[in-house]
């Protein structure tokens, strides 16, 4: 069963609080960062690839109904709310879910588990390359070519095994497109592939000539992902 990556947004810490412990007893849950401002939860789904989002809509900053609006296209959202009028405005974003407070296990449960069938009834179809814009062209890239990608501030410098190429591109955008089992970012400008790994010594990955960090934010992943493939 694949897990579903999650974040919680809420500006009542109790509320926080009893999502974070709903989401902890249901194991394909993966809780990623907790949030009490909207702004915030938009900053993170920007730099982080999330499957779900827990959302509030009464928030001091950004209501919960504008903050799914600036971000429905990164993730899907279950609406979480003290009041029932803002139900059909919620589903009319394509919310899965309106979960009224105060929220029982059983109802959040039924929810994630009605996500969870969808997710796995998804066609699991994995595409080898992808599409992306080089200059005034689209070019396409097998992902096998890749070796590791760095983030340029507004570009990606994509490096494979006979070129280097530069899209104006986000890390936020490429990376749900990517496979999770060949890609993993390791450090807030670098994004590597598994398959071209040659080495890893203290605290870097070493690909071709190239050293790469790792740094503190990544390291409990990637040190988990490589555990897995250690013999």
């Amino acid at each position: 069963m694949n897990k579903i990556s999650c974040i919680i947004v809420d500006d009542e810490p109790l509320a926080i609080e009893i999502l974070e412990e709903y989401v902890k007893k249901v194991s394909w849950l993966e809780l990623k960062a907790s949030f009490d401002s909207g702004l915030e939860a938009i900053d993170y789904l920007n730099r982080e690839p999330v499957d779900l989002m827990f959302l509030d809509i009464q928030m001091p900053d950004l209501s919960g109904i504008q903050v799914a609006e600036l971000t429905k296209d990164k993730c899907d959202i279950i609406f979480t709310t003290a009041y029932n009028e803002y139900a059909v405005e919620g589903f009319e974003l394509a919310a899965k879910d309106y979960l009224l407070k105060p929220i029982s296990f059983e109802r959040f449960l039924k929810s994630v588990q009605r996500l969870q069938v969808s997710v796995e009834e998804k066609p699991n179809v994995q595409q080898d390359y992808i599409f992306v814009k080089v200059e005034y062209r689209v070019k396409k890239i097998r992902l096998s070519d890749i070796l590791y990608i760095e983030g340029m501030k507004d570009y990606l410098r994509i490096v494979m095994n006979d070129e280097k190429v530069m899209t104006l591109q986000s890390f936020s955008k490429l990376i749900p497109v990517l496979p999770k089992d060949r890609f993993i970012r390791v450090h807030k400008s670098f994004l590597i592939s598994l398959e071209a790994i040659e080495s890893v010594e203290k605290g870097k990955i070493r690909i071709k000539d190239q050293l790469i960090p790792i740094s503190d934010t990544y390291k409990d992943d990637f040190s988990a992902i490589l555990k897995k493939k250690t013999v």
